[in-house]
């Protein structure tokens, strides 16, 4: 068959993989469909409460986050891996049905408003780290630099659909309608995570993987945060993420500040958001399934994590120079596109050498309270930056400096990586737990 094996070089899948990538292209194009569709109306939520209330919208999030991970350790310590899938969104799902019926009773409610935008911003962070946690379970090293970020297009595939779908049914469906498409996605979503657990029990890494992926990952409802406290690599996740989060919510504060000045209107404020996550989409999920596999591979994950640091280092500079909105949307999309498409797969394949109650519990604690504290925290920094005097400029310095230093812990991350998979007998294929 000349031409599956054409397609199978194309995309860099070996023969037998088509069936599992395309389950896991199919989970993330179905969560992010359903969360894009929501993401705008999170975005004019936030600005409702004006620019300056901003950090403490951030901060309740990050406190919701914080509740949340003991229950979360509390479930995974309990717990086989499919059916701490199968509670966590199907709790979401009931969320999402719940908000629909608070907004269609009383839509103009400014509380429910914000519950719902800390809310998203705590679901989005949750359910996408599960989500690749099950695929650092499923997928060996040498496969995640092969097709980690094919796989990571259909969340850029949902970024350009649920943009799209949002715009085209919030006039016949409404605002509470839209959630409860959202939920039905995030339950379809549920059902290819499930089956890729299914597909890697069939295909069993080892014979203890089969049986550890059927009983809980013990420990205790603390254990993601230890286990990150003792290891100097996760720990270096951690500050990589907590940078990433910083050089993140200073731009945020910016696009907030920039966009509420050019943009007054309501409407035209969620039409130029939805035209960046367009053009975001569209550069990320062409980069995912051509290249990013391929740097992977020839210059190693090192690449993927360092390159787009060092661009926003630029970005920041050139706004600090030039705060207008031109370069302002250029430097949002290069920064959101290469998030997507390098630093994303590049951070999640630092996770397939690990063990797998480090793949679901340090990794969670990492993708959501250290990334909602560095985002509580900037915002609070980027506050007070703020309140010193009309210096716009100095934060955008402050930020290359953070953004630097972001590159060199992600030049440590890829070389610390590329020695633990040149080791025999990683935590990863002998399917420990740790």
């Amino acid at each position: 068959m000349p031409d599956a094996s054409r397609l199978y070089r194309t995309f860099n899948v070996k023969p037998g993989e088509a069936r599992v990538v395309g389950l896991g292209l199919l989970m993330f194009m179905l969560l992010f469909t359903g969360y894009f569709m929501l993401r705008p109306v999170r975005e004019v939520m936030g600005l409702a409460g004006g620019i300056d209330n901003l950090q403490w919208l951030f901060t309740a999030t990050f406190i919701a986050t914080v509740v949340a991970l003991p229950v979360f350790g509390w479930l995974a310590s309990r717990l086989s891996r499919p059916a701490l899938v199968s509670g966590v969104l199907g709790f979401f799902v009931l969320n999402l049905l719940g908000f629909a019926s608070a907004l269609q009773l009383n839509p103009e409610n400014v509380w429910v408003g914000r519950l719902f935008y800390v809310w998203l911003s705590v679901f989005n962070l949750l359910s996408i780290s599960l989500a690749w946690s099950v695929l650092a379970d499923v997928f060996t090293s040498e496969q995640a630099r092969r097709v980690f970020a094919l796989m990571a297009g259909g969340a850029s595939a949902g970024g350009l659909l649920g943009p799209l779908l949002g715009t085209l049914l919030v006039a016949p469906l409404g605002h509470a309608g839209l959630l409860v498409l959202s939920a039905l996605l995030l339950g379809a979503s549920l059902w290819a995570a499930l089956a890729l657990l299914r597909w890697r029990e069939t295909e069993p890494l080892s014979g203890g993987d089969q049986v550890l992926r059927h009983k809980p990952l013990g420990g205790n409802p603390w254990s993601g945060a230890t286990a990150v406290l003792h290891s100097p690599f996760l720990l270096g996740i951690a500050l990589f993420v907590i940078l990433l989060a910083c050089a993140n919510t200073f731009l945020y504060f910016e696009q907030a500040r920039i966009v509420a000045e050019h943009f007054p209107n309501r409407t035209t404020q969620t039409q130029v958001f939805g035209l960046l996550d367009t053009v975001v989409q569209t550069l990320a999920i062409l980069t995912q399934l051509f290249f990013t596999g391929r740097i992977a591979q020839k210059l190693g994950v090192t690449v993927l994590l360092v390159a787009v640091p060092l661009v926003v280092a630029a970005g920041f500079v050139a706004l600090a120079l030039s705060p207008v909105f031109a370069v302002f949307a250029v430097v949002m999309v290069v920064r959101r596109a290469g998030e997507y498409a390098l630093v994303r797969p590049g951070r999640e394949m630092l996770y397939t050498a690990i063990s797998a109650q480090e793949k679901y519990k340090a990794k969670n604690f990492i993708d959501t309270v250290v990334y909602r504290g560095g985002d509580a925290l900037s915002g609070w920094l980027k506050r007070g930056l703020d309140l010193l005097g009309d210096h716009p400029a100095l934060a955008m310095f402050i930020g290359a400096g953070l953004a630097l230093i972001w590159a060199a812990t992600g030049l440590r991350l890829g070389r610390a990586h590329a020695l633990n998979c040149a080791q025999p007998g990683t935590t990863r294929e002998s399917g420990q737990t740790g």
